[in-house]
């Protein structure tokens, strides 16, 4: 009997294995290496690493900028209504793609809630370089704000009480004791949250739509390509699955600057240092 359930068990594990394996293995499998490796000279992927390279870089700076002091906040402070603050900062991970591009739509487009004070000061955000960016922060700022939230909150409040009592300012405890103690925790968000935005699909095609050279990104050009050159839909497919795995890779392997905590995006932050 015990035999079978752990014959079960197996059997299960084997089968969801390879089933999320089968649809990756089959994008390098479909062509040869040579062939995916020289689709990626074409214009049409050139144009749309540049742009989602371009687009994300910002967004991640952004994001680091004032997702930073906004997790150290909610991590330091308890105040009525944190659970809801962090529950909306979560919304975006379970909201459909369609509602939200309709919702920034909604809210920058020229008929939105923002369109006429935008509008006065000649700033047109759908259809541009700035909605990708903007769509890019929508879906991808819940990967780092919990994880960073996580990583301040394992911070040893004996450090933070440490400094304070050796009078260093809220500003300066927040740069030069929690920001480095928190850093591993910080840039695995970081990490998360470069892979959420380099696969964004649904929202930024809404609100930015899919013009090359400008607004199409990686994943939009897939779209593109799929009827014309399926060859280049595929290496296009190919590359992000490289850099994907690459990233979760760095997430795992115990990298210098990592060894201070084990992260996860939703929960705790563990501490193994001695």
């Amino acid at each position: 009997m015990r035999r079978a359930f752990h014959a079960g068990l197996w059997a299960c594990a084997a089968l969801a294995v390879a089933f999320l394996l089968l649809p990756v293995l089959a994008i390098f499998l479909r062509v040869t290496p040579t062939t995916l490796v020289g689709e990626l000279n074409d214009r049409v992927v050139l144009d749309a690493l540049v742009v989602t390279a371009k687009t994300n870089a910002i967004a991640i700076v952004l994001l680091l900028v004032v997702g930073t002091p906004a997790a150290y906040l909610l991590a330091s402070t308890r105040f009525r209504g944190r659970a809801l603050v962090l529950t909306l900062i979560e919304l975006p991970l379970v909201l459909p793609p369609a509602v939200a591009g309709i919702g920034l739509l909604a809210a920058f487009g020229r008929a939105g809630l923002l369109g006429s004070s935008l509008d006065v000061l000649g700033v047109a955000l759908p259809f541009s370089q700035a909605a990708v960016v903007l769509a890019v922060l929508f879906v991808a700022s819940p990967f780092y704000l919990r994880t960073a939230v996580a990583a301040f909150e394992s911070v040893d409040r004996d450090l933070i009480d440490a400094a304070r009592t050796l009078r260093a300012g809220p500003a300066r405890t927040f740069a030069l004791v929690a920001l480095p103690v928190a850093s591993a925790g910080l840039g695995a968000g970081a990490a998360l949250a470069f892979a959420r935005g380099i696969g964004e699909f649904g929202a930024t095609i809404m609100f930015a739509g899919s013009v090359r050279g400008a607004t199409q990104t990686l994943p939009l050009a897939i779209y593109a390509q799929f009827d014309q050159n399926f060859d280049v839909a595929l290496a296009i497919g190919a590359l992000l699955v490289v850099v994907s795995a690459v990233l979760l890779l760095l997430l795992k392997l115990p990298l210098p600057w990592a060894r201070s905590a084990s992260i996860s995006p939703f929960g705790a932050v563990r501490s193994t240092s001695r």
